[in-house]
């Protein structure tokens, strides 16, 4: 999958916004790398309209990657794409399942649904 710089003056806005808050959250250099290069990637594949991406594109994106990549791969473009949908668009990541809503400090049945002696309302 090509990870050169799209030449799209919306996507370079996008990603230019993504590369100073890399920088602002304090990351670490590969890391900024990695993420961006994600952003590129993924900016390639769906020709540089990443700003309102479905679960079915996500999904196609990522099964695709896996093909050519490894798995470690498809987890930093998970995260970058995460972090550019929190940080640059304000918005939730696309494709969320119920269980990134829990808590991770509670038992979650297999159904999804919390054990019923956790009290999920507590204040953290």
């Amino acid at each position: 999958m090509n990870v050169n710089m799209p030449d799209d003056p919306q996507f370079n806005g996008y990603y230019q916004k993504h590369l100073k808050y890399l920088k602002l959250k304090g990351l670490r250099p590969k890391t900024i790398d990695a993420y961006s290069r994600a952003i590129r990637r993924i900016g390639n594949y769906f020709h540089c309209r990443i700003d309102n991406l479905s679960s079915d594109q996500l999904l196609d994106y990522f099964n695709d990657l896996l093909d050519s990549h490894s798995w470690s791969a498809v987890k930093l473009d998970l995260y970058g794409l995460k972090f550019f949908y929190t940080n640059v668009l304000n918005k939730p990541p696309t494709g969320k399942t119920s269980k990134d809503n829990q808590d991770s400090r509670y038992p979650v049945r297999k159904s999804g649904e919390p054990a019923p002696w956790c009290n999920q309302q507590a204040e953290l």
